[in-house]
């Protein structure tokens, strides 16, 4: 999970309104203006685990609060994320939990997840070590609820093989470190940071490359 900016919202949903117009009712090119509009946003990743969406058909427009408890907020800009199709995590796993606090949950457009989580070089996810008991909670819900962190989930394998070739870097860097000044190490670890923001995983990348021993 990643910190979001969300741009100006399409203006497609300004045709629908709650109490009138169920989201079914939505037509096909409204829905493509909103998915363009969510690309713009979160690129083609999932907007909780940040897997790769590009693929058509492995992904869906997802309310943050749910239309049944929520139906306000059915066509509510700032209550759509694009989320990945697994059922055992992320938008479809959290609309099957028992009844939750939403409040609890990290929203990525709102909330910065670097403040709360801390994502391992072996694909875990934890909650920082530092954090008072209500931002702690919501760390943990947001793994709980997204089931981000699935102790024999799929997530934890992709996340260490979206690592695993960096981690190369970072080694192959602190074995340089030596003939390198420290200005020079700082430089290379944030380029390669730059050069990999727009991959799939790539909080769990920044987080094990700015981790290094090198730094």
């Amino acid at each position: 999970m990643r910190k979001l900016i969300r741009g100006t919202a399409p203006t497609c949903l300004a045709n629908y309104q709650h109490g009138s117009d169920r989201w079914a009712d939505m037509t096909h090119t409204d829905k493509e203006q909103i998915r363009q509009c969510l690309q713009s946003m979160q690129d083609t990743r999932c907007a909780y685990c940040e897997a790769d969406i590009s693929t058509p058909g492995n992904s869906h427009i997802e309310h943050f609060r749910q239309r049944h408890g929520y139906p306000q907020g059915t066509f509510e800009w700032t209550n759509l994320f694009h989320s990945c199709c697994r059922e055992e995590a992320c938008g479809k796993f959290k609309d099957n939990c028992p009844p939750y606090d939403h409040r609890n949950l990290l929203k990525p457009d709102e909330d910065d997840p670097d403040d709360f989580l801390l994502f391992v070089s072996d694909g875990t996810i934890s909650p920082l070590a530092n954090l008072n008991d209500q931002s702690r909670i919501r760390a943990v819900e947001t793994l709980r609820i997204y089931n981000l962190d699935a102790q024999n989930g799929a997530l934890r394998a992709m996340r260490r093989e979206a690592i695993r070739p960096h981690l190369k870097t970072a080694q192959d860097l602190m074995d340089l470190a030596g003939d390198l000044s420290p200005d020079d190490v700082a430089t290379f670890l944030q380029d390669e940071i730059q050069n990999t923001e727009h991959l799939p995983f790539s909080t769990a990348i920044r987080h094990t490359l700015s981790n290094s021993p090198t730094v």
